[in-house]
């Protein structure tokens, strides 16, 4: 499975309140569409599926939300994708296409919420690496 194209086509984020005590933050993806895509440009023994999701972060109770939607085009073995599409007739998919949209979703759209929170001075939804007092940082021991 190859990466052909990422693009989100929503990006919205929301601060309700200033306040952030008793702050629990959740993450969301959820995946609404996979299709076929035509690939008459491309020659190739490949077939393309395009995937529709959405990424959501949501700080409670009601400090603010952050939603961002997506689409991803797949290059992906004909096997594989008539696989995908057969199971996704009932809205579930093969347990590794699964886990690797939701790891690329989650890639791209973290970096994203990231830069988001950073702007409107929210928490940030994953810790970040920091150096703590009492840290070697001397990369020879």
């Amino acid at each position: 499975m190859k990466l052909a194209g990422f693009n989100f086509s929503k990006i919205s984020i929301e601060k309700l309140s200033e306040k952030i005590e008793g702050l629990k933050i959740s993450t969301n993806i959820d995946i609404s569409e996979i299709n076929p895509i035509k690939a008459g440009l491309f020659k190739t023994k490949e077939e393309f599926l395009g995937v529709k999701f959405t990424y959501n972060v949501n700080y409670e109770p009601k400090i603010a939300k952050i939603a961002l939607e997506g689409n991803i085009i797949l290059a992906i073995e004909p096997k594989v994708a008539k696989e995908v599409l057969k199971q996704w007739k009932s809205k579930k998919m093969p347990e590794d296409f699964r886990i690797a949209i939701f790891n690329l979703v989650l890639k791209k759209s973290s970096l994203k919420a990231l830069q988001l929170e950073d702007e409107l001075n929210l928490p940030l939804h994953i810790p970040l690496p920091s150096v703590k007092k009492g840290t070697s940082t001397d990369s020879k021991k």
